[in-house]
């Protein structure tokens, strides 16, 4: 195929390139950030995915285009080595699968207004799942999503299950596929998928003898089903009205039923399988498990919310002479309600290492409503909000968590440097990437 018959296709999504990795592939090829791929091997390009599979082969023939003409790159790609493109966005052809599911305990139905724009997008697209492990519902994907899952083997997909009881599924998502669950989840295990798979509970909706109906499913299709993680379901104060949190001793009970199947399943898999979020541990005062309980899954669930406080604590002795050198006088560390009792001990044996005071400062969520407790979720106005009086000298230290968004941005898009500014103090954001923590400084 020449290069006017793959420019006439009609289903050609041109890519933008932002950045092309040193001594990677593309880079002897002569391209460049700032040129458009438009195909590889002759095959059009719908994402990333399409790239990572067509640039496995060794030998390669790239069209891109540059300063509005196109050009034929041909690249002998050595064994192992990446293409070493980056794109602006995953998805070239600019449709996004979205949710078609109701569910009244969507987080993103509870956003509180003026937000970034990013989160009131109900994303459910098996794509991302597979590049970025978001969690999807199944729900939506046709005979072609099927085949190419099977076909391009995108292992592993992350998938929010909630329950496994078609009705109460679909009760939960006020969609009546949301009930074909088990059917979709063996037909992924039978093409060799790994899933990694979630359930929100939900107070009198799909815990107690429903989420021992979920783990005995699930657990039927291990290995396949790697684990399930159980997390509380998530309330700001734009919630629907039939929505409760948890209590404290409902809290309990869950913590101690996921426990007794950890129990039983290490005895029959070798391993917990099920595995309860950070936050049943904190809310009911049990202590937070070993590094053994988690098996070889950490830091593949801290996004949802799994293990986070025993990375933390495992990782104390490194963490110390890094905070040490920040700054000589107070530190004012940064969190949320939830792990502020956690913080204040690390405090003390930070100012027993050092002589030097730290104040553990646990914000408020006034934005989503205080029963939002989690550092992750709190804005910079609210930050700023809770700020005491600062001194000269004095050194704040965030999570990373804050500052998830596009160019390091809070929920509310306001960046590190606004705290900087507003306050006068030097802001540090330290983060967790990976195997390593590192330390950011605000401009």
């Amino acid at each position: 195929m020449n290069v006017e018959s793959i420019l006439k296709m009609t289903q050609l999504y041109p890519a933008p390139i932002i950045n092309v990795i040193s001594r990677s592939t593309a880079a002897r090829a002569g391209v460049r950030a700032g040129d458009v791929l438009l195909a590889l091997n002759e095959m059009p390009l719908r994402d990333v995915i399409d790239v990572q599979v067509y640039a496995a082969e060794p030998e390669l023939t790239v069209l891109i285009e540059r300063d509005g003409c196109s050009l034929t790159l041909e690249i002998q790609r050595r064994y192992g080595e990446p293409l070493g493109l980056e794109f602006a966005e995953p998805l070239f052809d600019g449709h996004l699968r979205r949710c078609r599911n109701a569910c009244d305990f969507c987080f993103v139905t509870q956003m509180a207004p003026g937000l970034r724009d990013s989160l009131y997008v109900k994303d459910d697209d098996y794509r991302l799942s597979f590049l970025n492990g978001n969690y999807i519902t199944l729900t939506n994907l046709d005979e072609d999503d099927w085949e190419r899952i099977e076909t391009q083997f995108l292992s592993p997909l992350y998938v929010s299950v909630h329950a496994t009881e078609p009705e109460i599924r679909a009760g939960l998502m006020r969609n009546p596929r949301a009930g074909q669950i088990m059917t979709h989840l063996t037909q992924l295990a039978d093409i060799g998928i790994e899933v990694h798979t979630q359930a929100v509970l939900v107070p009198g909706r799909n815990d107690g003898m429903h989420l021992d109906r979920t783990v005995t499913d699930l657990v039927a299709l291990y290995p396949q089903i790697v684990d399930l993680t159980v997390v509380p379901v998530g309330l700001t104060r734009w919630h629907s009205s039939s929505l409760r949190p948890y209590t404290g001793e409902e809290t309990a009970v869950v913590l101690d039923q996921v426990l007794a199947w950890q129990a039983r399943l290490r005895d029959e898999l070798g391993r917990n399988f099920v595995y309860p979020s950070d936050e049943w541990f904190l809310r009911a005062g049990v202590p937070i498990p070993s590094l053994e309980a988690y098996d070889d899954l950490l830091p593949a669930l801290i996004e949802n919310g799994v293990g986070m406080v025993r990375l933390f604590e495992e990782a104390w002795e490194e963490l110390l002479p890094i905070l040490s050198q920040l700054g000589q006088s107070r530190q004012v560390w940064v969190t949320g309600t939830l792990f502020a009792p956690t913080l204040r001990e690390y405090a003390a044996l930070f100012t027993a290492a050092t002589g030097r005071g730290v104040d553990v400062l646990p914000v408020p969520n006034h934005i989503l409503g205080e029963t939002v407790t989690v550092a992750g979720l709190l804005t910079v106005a609210d930050i700023l909000a809770a700020l005491p009086q600062m001194q000269a000298g004095d050194v704040m230290i965030l999570p990373g968590e804050i500052f998830r968004g596009p160019d390091g941005a809070a929920l509310d898009g306001k960046q590190l440097s606004t705290l900087t500014e507003s306050t006068g103090c030097q802001s540090y954001v330290l983060d967790r990437q990976m195997t390593q923590w590192t330390v950011t400084q605000g401009a």
